[in-house]
């Protein structure tokens, strides 16, 4: 409580060192390279993605028996573009707090990201080699990577409520996913 109020007395982005606030701030010049490190990491892993899908979802998934609740395909380029933006923008603002707690969340992230990374290959470019399993075990990707955001969106929140709070669209939007996945195991 004592460090909340020497740094509001302080002025906005002064620092109180030595009070284990977590608020020491970086300068202006590397939280804008903070956030384009953390927008680069996001753009890459859906660039790498759409590499799988680009490649598969006008190939073999055209003829896939889909849920009826599946939208058109053009909806799912903008979500995730929107998904993406959110999560690179909690990683930040989780990074820019340097709370004794950031570590462990950012680990929480990284692997979420990785495996987001991992789904759609495995999801639309096995399934090619692999056939059904190829979409099962992209279910159980996708189980893991909400169990993962899961426990990101829990160490993300007491560090910064709003990156929590991003983060949950993103939990949504993958629950909604695995459920069409789901239908894609049992049905094709």
């Amino acid at each position: 409580m004592q460090a909340h109020r020497e740094q509001s007395m302080a002025g906005p982005g002064a620092s109180v060192r030595g009070s284990g606030s977590g608020l020491e701030s970086h300068s202006a010049g590397v939280q804008v390279l903070g956030l384009a490190v953390f927008l680069a990491a996001s753009a890459l892993v859906s660039w790498l993605g759409a590499i799988a899908t680009l490649n598969n979802v006008n190939g073999w998934y055209v003829a896939a028996d889909k849920a009826p609740w599946s939208p058109p395909n053009w909806v799912f380029g903008p979500v995730w573009t929107l998904l993406y933006t959110a999560m690179a923008v909690a990683a930040w603002l989780v990074w820019r707090r340097r709370a004794e707690r950031s570590t462990p969340a950012l680990v929480a992230y990284g692997i979420q990201l990785l495996l987001n990374l991992l789904w759609t290959p495995v999801f639309f470019g096995l399934y090619p080699v692999m056939g059904t399993a190829a979409l099962w075990l992209g279910f159980a990707v996708i189980i893991a990577l909400i169990v993962a955001v899961t426990v990101t969106v829990l160490f993300f929140g007491p560090i910064s409520r709003a990156a929590g709070l991003l983060l949950l669209p993103y939990v949504s939007w993958l629950v909604f996913a695995a459920s069409l996945n789901l239908w894609a195991a049992l049905y094709n």
